[in-house]
């Protein structure tokens, strides 16, 4: 029976293409694709068509950069001006005080060695060098093409507006989570933390949580949203539901999506997978 269920809001995080491991094509190539992610989009757009009368609110979120990145390869030089540094590395304060990175603009240099300095005292991540991906305007930032497609048939069938969150515009921060940048610029209102998001996530009835990466953007967004939420009692945190077959990790950081959904678990968070919910909400 499906009388009397609660609503369901449907978060669903950089579902876009340069995450997903898709083939090359005339279109693009990936640029940080996520083993099984291609998978995940799939099933969530899925789940999206057919409980299309059940999900009231759908809200996307899009990492969105710039070329020119703290977190790219081209904010660097290695050692000394024109060496180039290779994506995947990782860059601590010390490593640049010591001399063995330096960003490509000698100016930056203070600004950028107090953003690792308050990065690190944190311990949640060392700044990570990744590969050139969702720059803005480009095929790898449109959001995957089943997904595009269950959200078009949502807002035309609900008569409604898919809210949209663009994070990661603000080339001197990391932004992974949703909800705050890891690091907030005092001079940039939109790296602060999003109460207005929250407010939106913190409905009264189930968030349904997917997309990518499990072991960064996903973890980051979650873990702010509910160490934020007004109200973490433990019958709210049981509303909110990880999709499990609908995120998955960036290759290497297996390790940190597994401790993510175990704490999450542990604090009171659902995990079920995108049958599983469609077997409870569907008549």
């Amino acid at each position: 029976m499906t009388t009397n269920l609660p609503a369901l809001h449907l978060l669903l995080i950089d579902a876009q293409n340069d995450f997903c491991d898709l083939p090359a094509s005339a279109q693009g190539t990936p640029a940080l694709p996520v083993p099984g992610a291609d998978a995940d989009l799939r099933r969530v757009a899925e789940l999206l068509r057919r409980a299309a009368d059940r999900i009231d609110a759908l809200t996307l979120t899009l990492d969105t950069h710039h070329r020119r990145d703290i977190a790219h390869p081209g904010f660097w030089w290695a050692h000394a001006p024109g060496q180039e540094v290779a994506p995947f590395t990782p860059i601590t304060a010390a490593q640049v005080r010591a001399g063995q990175f330096q960003p490509r603009d000698p100016a930056a240099l203070p600004r950028v060695l107090a953003y690792l300095d308050a990065l690190e005292a944190q311990g949640r991540y060392t700044l990570m060098v990744w590969p050139v991906h969702c720059e803005l305007g480009t095929w790898g930032h449109q959001l995957h093409a089943a997904v595009r497609e269950a959200c078009a048939e949502w807002e035309l069938r609900r008569q409604r507006a898919s809210h949209v969150v663009f994070k990661g515009l603000n080339p001197w921060t990391e932004h992974y989570s949703a909800l705050q940048a890891e690091v907030p610029d005092a001079d940039d209102p939109d790296t602060g933390l999003n109460r207005a998001l929250i407010a939106r996530l913190d409905g009264p009835g189930r968030l349904l949580i997917a997309g990518e990466a499990g072991s960064h953007c996903v973890r980051a967004t979650v873990e702010h949203l509910v160490d934020h939420l007004p109200d973490a009692t433990p019958e709210r945190l049981a509303r909110i539901t990880l999709l499990t077959d609908a995120i998955s990790s960036v290759a290497g950081f297996e390790a940190h999506q597994a401790d993510f959904f175990a704490d999450m678990a542990r604090r009171g968070l659902r995990l079920a997978t995108c049958a599983e919910v469609l077997s409870e909400v569907l008549p």
